[in-house]
């Protein structure tokens, strides 16, 4: 008696010191990465504004810190029809409707996964019929025919007390709000490629109606010159120069025309169409205001407000989760178990008197030896964990570096287009006189033909240099992280707005 008692408290000293050693066993507890500890994007203080030119989309722009970024930043390009491009991309583009589908996945694995910390309850039922011989009960036996009802209802539960299936749980919470955020990147990116892609046929469409206004004139001035060479006021040579030079004007069109083909039909398949159904909107970059205040995040906010940064944050958090369940994989594992229900030949003597049945277990389980799969399990979850460790501080150093480029982007644009602007108005003032100067006789050809040439390259020049402070505001925006924290939603609504 002494014996069996002395192995009872054996038993219990030994449950007890699992339960409180496996309390702080299956950790680590995760805690979110600390913001860089930094004041400013870039290696110097950033002026308060950029450079002012009186020219389309030439105004400054005065970088506002810590002021809030809209969640729908595209309309502070004062534009409906843009507003309207983004709007009808949000509804109908396939990556979107894919990133919500994947969030309600995860948030249905999340639900699901609620149920390993209850008891499971099935109940069960079956009614056999069968003839058995009379033999095994001796000479002379008759054979017996009966019925047998078995109805039961069983309880099971596994007893989490390491804490194995809740960190399993966390792991599926990070995997959801990791498709959150993938859901709000998708917006940021289909917002942002929808913006650039409307800038950029507005430029090419700029270019192409500077290019076919140079072709215009080259012809007109070609007929000028075949008249001057049949009345001998012109020489054989100065017309061919010009017909080279016509021909060369034209063979730059279709390039162009080419490339905003393409443009057209990128626009259609972030609007969810086919490409022959591409959408006839001719944006033109005088219509698409600069935005002069331009919100700047806080450094130490924009860990907050990257999709990207979350993303690869709840990563981390699955990765530390599956260390706790690694860790609880080598820990004892109780499970309860329960049944009660009826044996009987009639179905109406199931649950009475001698046809009721019940049971109760429980049990432990120890893992002693499964040959090292165990310990190098958690050792590749640690691993793991290290491994989105780098990955978080990578997306965190590729973030400061997009909008530290973003924030001097601005800076340069500016500068660009100021130097631009005085370039164009500079060829142009030249390309007037020395057409008077031919006119008159007092230019040759070639200084005329490189007039025209130097005159048309600075123009397309300029107008390139206006849409890149578009394109590059619209990726200061995205660099920042779109604005979304300051949407009155949830991206778990599915909804973009």
């Amino acid at each position: 008696m002494n014996t069996h008692h002395a192995r009872s408290r054996l038993q219990r000293a030994v449950l007890l010191g699992a339960l409180s050693c496996t309390a702080c066993a299956v950790g680590p507890n995760f805690k979110r990465p600390a913001a860089p500890q930094t004041e400013r994007y870039t290696a110097d203080a950033l002026p308060p504004a950029t450079l002012s030119t009186d020219t389309q989309v030439g105004a400054a722009q005065r970088f506002a810190p810590g002021e809030p970024l809209p969640a729908e930043w595209w309309t502070l390009f004062r534009s409906a029809a843009l507003n309207g491009l983004v709007d009808e991309a949000l509804r109908a583009n396939p990556n979107v409707s894919s990133a919500q589908a994947a969030l309600r996945q995860a948030h249905e694995n999340v639900l699901a996964a609620w149920g390993v910390l209850a008891p499971s309850i099935d109940a069960g039922a079956n009614g056999t019929r069968q003839r058995i011989s009379g033999a095994q009960f001796g000479p002379g036996g008759q054979p017996a025919i009966y019925n047998l009802y078995n109805a039961s209802v069983n309880v099971t539960y596994g007893l989490d007390f390491v804490g194995g299936a809740r960190r399993e749980l966390e792991a599926l919470r990070a995997q959801r709000d990791y498709q959150r955020f993938a859901l709000e990147a998708t917006y940021l990116t289909l917002c942002a490629d929808v913006v650039t892609t409307a800038i950029a046929q507005a430029s090419l469409r700029a270019q192409i109606a500077a290019t076919q206004e140079l072709i215009d004139s080259s012809a007109k001035r070609l007929d000028i010159i075949n008249k001057q060479l049949q009345l001998g006021a012109a020489s054989k040579a100065d017309a061919l120069a010009q017909a080279a030079q016509l021909a060369q004007d034209r063979a730059a069109l279709p390039a162009l025309l080419n490339q905003l083909d393409k443009q057209r039909t990128l626009l259609a398949t972030l609007l969810g169409r086919l490409p022959s159904d591409a959408p006839d909107v001719a944006l033109a970059l005088g219509e698409l205001y600069l935005p002069e205040s331009v919100p700047v995040s806080l450094p130490s906010n924009l860990v907050n407000q990257r999709p990207d940064i979350r993303q690869q944050e709840e990563l981390l958090h699955q990765a530390s989760a599956q260390v706790g369940v690694a860790t609880a994989n080598m820990l004892p594992q109780i499970n309860l178990s329960a049944s009660y229900g009826g044996s009987a030949a009639n179905s109406s003597a199931l649950f009475q008197g001698a046809g009721r049945v019940w049971s109760l277990s429980a049990g432990i389980t120890q893992p002693l030896f499964h040959g090292g799969q165990l310990r190098h399990k958690r050792r590749a979850a640690v691993a793991a964990y290290d491994q989105a460790a780098a990955q978080y501080r990578e997306t965190v150093l590729n973030a400061f570096r997009n909008v530290a480029d973003s924030l001097r982007a601005l800076s340069a644009d500016a500068d660009s287009l100021n130097a631009y602007d005085q370039a164009e108005q500079a060829a142009a003032g030249s390309l007037a006189i020395t057409d008077r100067q031919f006119n008159l006789g007092a230019a040759s050809y070639l200084a005329l033909l490189t007039s025209q040439r130097t005159e048309h390259q600075t123009r397309l020049a300029l107008i390139q240099a206006r849409a890149s402070r578009l394109a590059d505001t619209a990726a200061l925006f995205q660099a920042l992280g779109g604005g979304w924290w300051n949407r009155g939603d949830s991206a778990a609504s599915g909804s973009p707005k």
